[in-house]
């Protein structure tokens, strides 16, 4: 039996987001604010464009390992090669780029504005989608434990 939920049904809206004018202590503050491990780059607060994503791993290996302080430009610690979902997309395609993608979280676009995150927990709930979300995850890891 499929069923056909969309993204928008189970991602978590209005994330929490940085713009190019914040630097990466701020994004650190906001990370431990709202205990998470991704933040989305927007271009602006005002229209949400997604333009990048910052995650702690990459405070980490990009900020502070390579001697940025903490108010050095998000530009210095962002992905800008962020994939993307439309909110549109079902929840099963959308466990199956993160699993081929070897991906935690993706932002959620309505046209290029930002709307919400879908996380492999967020389909994990989901009962019809734990398979896909324990192969994404379990791939993920496994990939991990390599580097």
């Amino acid at each position: 039996m499929t069923n056909s939920k969309t993204v928008k049904e189970v991602m978590t809206p209005n994330p929490v987001s940085v713009t190019l004018n914040d630097n990466i202590y701020e994004v650190a503050v906001k990370m431990k604010d709202h205990d998470t491990g991704f933040i989305p780059v927007v271009q602006s607060e005002e229209d949400q464009i997604l333009i990048g994503v910052i995650t702690d791993r990459d405070l980490v290996l990009r900020g502070y390992a390579d001697k940025h302080s903490g108010s050095a430009a998000v530009e210095k610690v962002m992905s800008s090669d962020v994939r993307s979902v439309s909110e549109e997309i079902s929840v099963d395609e959308a466990a199956r780029l993160m699993a081929v993608g070897q991906i935690r979280r993706l932002p959620v676009v309505s046209g290029k504005k930002l709307i919400g995150i879908v996380s492999i927990g967020d389909l994990a709930v989901h009962h019809s989608f734990a398979d896909e979300a324990g192969e994404a995850l379990s791939g993920i890891s496994q990939q991990q434990h390599l580097h």
